[in-house]
């Protein structure tokens, strides 16, 4: 596709902060609009498939009000085997969740929709990384959500802060996925559409 002398408006379909901060790091302009959709999972849903489809509805429900922009929508959850993990909504749970990730490995999967509201069309992308866990015990737990209380991630840390201390490994192709935004795979997509991500 030709490349335009001037991208169109591009919008975020997020309310996340940490999705606006990551995406601020390509210095382009951009406007931030929360979608409202049902986020539950639907039976027989895969991790990915889950994932896949949230993007892609936040994007499209943020488009009908922005129908001459491109719309960036991401959705991302965490799964211990094939157990989703969401965000655990308060401290008891946070707690709770931290020692299940004890020693274990959890993936979190993020997917990426980058959608043309003028065209109608989408791309979609999902970017996984594994998140390796040491040895927590509940002192450590309270510790660290009394310093970072990652109520609001799921898993409850945060990759980005003092949640990193938790980990003895990640594996992936993207650290920011991890975050809530798949940066590298989306800096591909935006400069394919013109703009002047560097």
């Amino acid at each position: 596709m030709p490349r335009e002398l001037t991208p169109p408006a591009l919008v975020l379909a997020s309310g996340s902060p940490h999705r606006k901060l990551l995406l601020q790091r390509f210095g382009l302009s951009f406007e931030q609009d929360s979608p409202n959709i049902d986020e539950r999972q639907h039976a027989g849903e895969t991790a990915i498939d889950y994932v896949r489809r949230l993007a892609l509805g936040k994007a499209e429900a943020v488009a009908c009000r922005y129908p001459g922009s491109v719309i960036i929508g991401s959705d991302q959850t965490a799964c211990r085997g094939q157990r989703l993990i969401g965000k655990p909504g308060g401290h008891a749970q946070a707690v709770e969740q931290l020692l299940d990730a004890s020693g274990a490995t959890l993936q979190f999967h993020t997917a990426v929709c980058v959608l043309d509201a003028r065209r109608q069309q989408h791309s979609l992308d999902v970017v996984t990384v594994a998140a390796e866990f040491r040895t927590i015990d509940r002192d450590t737990a309270e510790r660290y959500l009394a310093a970072e209380p990652a109520y609001d991630c799921a898993g409850s840390f945060r990759s980005e802060g003092l949640g990193i201390s938790l980990l003895s490994a990640m594996r992936g192709d993207d650290p920011t996925a991890l975050v809530g935004l798949p940066l590298i795979r989306l800096g591909a997509r935006l400069r394919a559409l013109g703009y002047p991500v560097p």
